[in-house]
């Protein structure tokens, strides 16, 4: 007669190590992005959401500004719709300004613009 495998034997460790494969399988991903212009002769403008979903944070970038500009005027449009200017400052090499996480929507068009560049870096929410 044999007896019962122990609790915490080997098929014990299987069902954990399954039950974990499985439930980080199934974690919602996460919505972070980022986007830039691909003509590499002028400003290079990139934006970055990072959040879930319709909540995220926006950030703007300038990756080769001149090397005498330390700040920049940059505006945030939703959908081809102005709702915010702000001061980008520099970071390194780059020009960048953050604007804190809010409910953007589902599926928004969002758009970076900085001043005297016809350029702008673009993400749609998920």
């Amino acid at each position: 007669m044999r007896a019962a495998p122990a609790a915490g034997g080997p098929a014990a460790l299987v069902l954990l190590l399954t039950g974990t494969a499985l439930s980080a399988a199934t974690a919602p991903a996460a919505a972070d992005s980022s986007a830039c212009t691909h003509d590499f002769s002028g400003p290079q403008v990139c934006i970055r959401l990072e959040g879930r979903g319709a909540t995220n944070s926006v950030t703007g970038i300038w990756t080769n500004p001149p090397a005498s500009l330390a700040a920049r005027t940059v505006s945030l449009f939703l959908d081809g719709r102005l709702v915010s200017t702000a001061t980008a400052t520099r970071s390194g090499r780059a020009l960048t300004h953050t604007w804190p996480s809010s409910d953007l929507g589902s599926g928004t068009r969002v758009c970076v613009t900085f001043q005297g560049s016809a350029r702008s870096a673009c993400q749609t929410t998920g």
